[in-house]
């Protein structure tokens, strides 16, 4: 089934820096939780280096001009259920994050925005 508003999109500042993370680490994947603090952001990790389960929904394979594999974009099922009823817009802001993301050693985080779309 195609879905004419894509369920997860990509800023330019996020397709630039996924670049840079692709050709340093591979393949990549994101898994946003449903977590407190920097668990509910959007985490960046080499692709299978976070094992997903019956608890994570594949929201996206998100393709980045330059990089021959997509990116997958998953998360948490119950993260899911909230923002069901949003459009996910993947962006990066200066600043560090905690956690285990890649880009954290660059002084970026991603962050995720969002946009109601209609159900």
């Amino acid at each position: 089934m195609y879905e004419e508003t894509p369920r997860v999109e990509l800023t330019p500042a996020a397709e630039d820096l996924l670049r840079k993370l692709h050709a340093s680490h591979g393949p990549l994947m994101f898994h946003q939780s449903g977590g407190c603090c920097d668990g509910s952001a959007p985490m960046c990790y080499p692709e299978g280096e976070f094992r997903t389960g019956g608890s994570d929904v594949l929201l996206a394979e998100l393709h980045v001009e330059g990089v021959a594999e997509p990116v997958t974009f998953w998360m948490s099922r119950s993260q899911y259920e909230v923002w069901s009823h949003t459009r996910l817009i993947i962006d990066v802001v200066a600043g560090r994050g905690s956690g285990f993301s890649l880009e954290a050693p660059e002084g970026l985080r991603f962050l995720t925005r969002s946009r109601v779309v209609d159900a």
